[in-house]
């Protein structure tokens, strides 16, 4: 799965540039960090390519983001997960008094029952640590692996 994100400007409440010209190609398989000053645009390019803009009044004004050479920045957050793009907010969001599996269950609820256990074994491939504690109470994770456990 290959992203990009091309010349993306972005308006908070049609009266704030938030963003102007942000541009980013991240290859399959690959990882990028974005990095930046307080306020540089960093979680509103997050989310202009998860989906969430709306969610916070803004709107993409110019450019767009692509997902394997099609357009996704007009689909609701919804579309943009189950096409395989998701975010993860600060701090863990987990269920501490659920096990990791349960977590996972929860999480694969959003997205529709088909392919459950695909999706497991794809963020176990992902995550081969999660593998190893599926059956154990998420609050007894590490940060780190509350953190894997969020992003599945």
């Amino acid at each position: 799965m290959s992203l990009g994100v091309h010349n993306l400007e972005v308006v908070y409440e049609d009266v704030m540039l938030a963003l102007r010209g942000a541009s980013l190609s991240v290859p399959q398989d690959k990882i990028v960090a974005v990095l930046g000053a307080n306020g540089a645009g960093k979680t509103t390019l997050l989310r202009a390519i998860t989906g969430l803009l709306d969610v916070h009044r803004g709107k993409i004004t110019r450019g767009h983001v692509s997902l394997n050479g099609s357009t996704i920045d007009t689909r609701k957050a919804a579309g943009v997960v189950k096409a395989g793009v998701s975010q993860v907010m600060e701090g863990r969001r987990v269920f501490t008094e659920f096990t990791v599996e349960e977590n996972l269950r929860v999480g694969a609820h959003t997205q529709g029952g088909a392919g459950l256990q695909e999706k497991y074994d794809r963020i176990y491939t992902m995550f081969p640590v999660l593998a190893g504690r599926k059956g154990e109470v998420a609050g007894y994770l590490s940060g780190g692996e509350q953190q894997m456990l969020a992003i599945g």
